[in-house]
């Protein structure tokens, strides 16, 4: 595997660079030192909002791209590059079907912050993880700000439990199953594989040039784009039948394995 041109490196977040106890390694931090040193871009492509990432990648957060709430925003160096909102026609339809589960919960994700009820206090908490910025709102319907996404949880199984009961909406929006727990709906184009190929093009970068880690199912486009894509061993299977390539578990440092075996390659 001749890793010699890659010019540009994208990675997931959840599942994929932070591992399972949501944390991004020292080890990659000190990787990024050298990519950085050799010209090499790094993205970060998540279904978390903005600020989450940033919160993630603190140190390192003028120096990189965020592909945020699943491509439906992008930011540089606190520079909008991308924004695809999702009609208020459609969080209408979306709200009106949720809310006939009340054990579903739904997130409205603005740009800056989200917004939720607060119905469940446990939901609540679990948030946090994943939205550092959020406000509790007494009915989402009543939300005038502009929203890129609608995420969904449920504490069981997202599969199984959310994806039939909007599975409809997929005529008309994109529908992603993007974690054990989340599902998350947006406009067609709202996704990380739109999002990155505008990223690529503005960088003049080709599929073999760059190098694309994910776990999950909204991250397909973004890795059919690559000639070296890497799905984690921890993956969905749909991820390992679309990836070229295969790299440990993020709790086995997937991801730094395979870029220190590319900086190897460009000494």
């Amino acid at each position: 595997m001749d890793l010699s041109k890659i010019k540009m490196v994208v990675s997931d977040m959840d599942g994929t660079l932070l591992n399972s106890n949501h944390e991004v390694s020292d080890r990659f931090f000190k990787v990024f030192e050298i990519l950085k040193s050799k010209g090499i871009l790094f993205v970060a492509a998540s279904g978390r909002q903005y600020n989450s990432i940033i919160d993630k990648l603190h140190p390192i957060k003028n120096d990189i791209v965020v592909i945020a709430e699943n491509g439906g925003f992008v930011m540089q160096q606190e520079k909008e590059l991308l924004s695809t909102p999702l009609p208020t026609t459609h969080i209408k339809r979306t709200l009106e079907i949720l809310g006939g589960f009340p054990e579903m919960h739904p997130v409205l994700c603005g740009k800056q912050t989200a917004y939720i009820t607060g119905k469940s206090s446990v939901f609540v908490d679990k948030l946090r993880e994943y939205y550092t910025e959020f406000d509790v709102v007494d009915t989402l319907e009543n939300v005038t700000t502009e929203i890129i996404k609608i995420a969904i949880y449920h504490f069981e199984s997202s599969e199984h439990f959310i994806y039939p009961h909007v599975k409809s909406l997929e005529q008309e929006l994109k529908v992603k199953i993007s974690g054990t727990n989340w599902v998350d709906i947006s406009s067609v184009n709202a996704h990380k594989g739109f999002a990155l190929e505008k990223v690529m093009k503005a960088h003049h970068i080709n599929t073999d040039e760059v190098l694309v880690f994910g776990d999950y199912n909204n991250d397909l486009e973004m890795l059919a784009l690559s000639d070296f894509s890497f799905a984690m061993e921890n993956a969905h299977l749909n991820v390992k039948n679309i990836s070229k390539y295969q790299t440990a578990s993020n709790d086995d440092f997937g991801v730094e394995v395979v870029l220190e075996k590319l900086i190897s390659q460009l000494e």
